[in-house]
């Protein structure tokens, strides 16, 4: 069954929906240095908390968390895979995972996955950046969500 997602008004949510969210903002913001105490806080049992905290999102943070996957074929080079990542990690992405395959012909396919949700430019930019990097023979979004 594929996942849906609902945009819900915060003063119709039960109650244990509402008091997850406030655990997870007082753990984000560092105002409690456990769940235990966060829930404790918020009134809330740590069980309803861990059944419901991988379900609940505030829509901005839903928001800037996307991942999107990235195909390359890079040249069989030391150091073109270190620069791309390093380009990815200066424009605030975050590299999730990483498949390569063996170099053959001297050319390796590398996928990345990355949260471009915090990025400092658009992601067109560092996919640019990316196809203009040397040894960088291919690079296109093969994947976003």
């Amino acid at each position: 069954m594929a996942e849906r997602y609902y945009v819900v008004r915060e003063d119709i949510l039960p109650e244990a929906i509402v008091k997850t969210i406030q655990v997870k903002n007082m753990l984000q913001l560092g105002e409690a240095a456990t769940v235990h105490e966060a829930a404790e806080r918020a009134g809330l049992s740590r069980s309803a908390f861990y059944r419901y905290k991988d379900g609940i999102y505030a829509l901005n943070q839903f928001e800037r968390e996307r991942i999107v996957t990235i195909s390359m074929d890079l040249m069989h080079v030391s150091g073109v895979l270190s620069k791309v990542l390093g380009l990815v990690a200066a424009s605030e992405g975050n590299v999730l995972t990483i498949h390569q395959t063996i170099p053959l012909q001297g050319m390796a396919n590398v996928v990345i996955s990355v949260d471009i949700g915090s990025m400092s430019q658009p992601l067109p930019v560092l996919l640019e950046a990316i196809k203009e990097q040397n040894g960088v023979r291919k690079a296109s979004i093969i994947g976003q969500g």
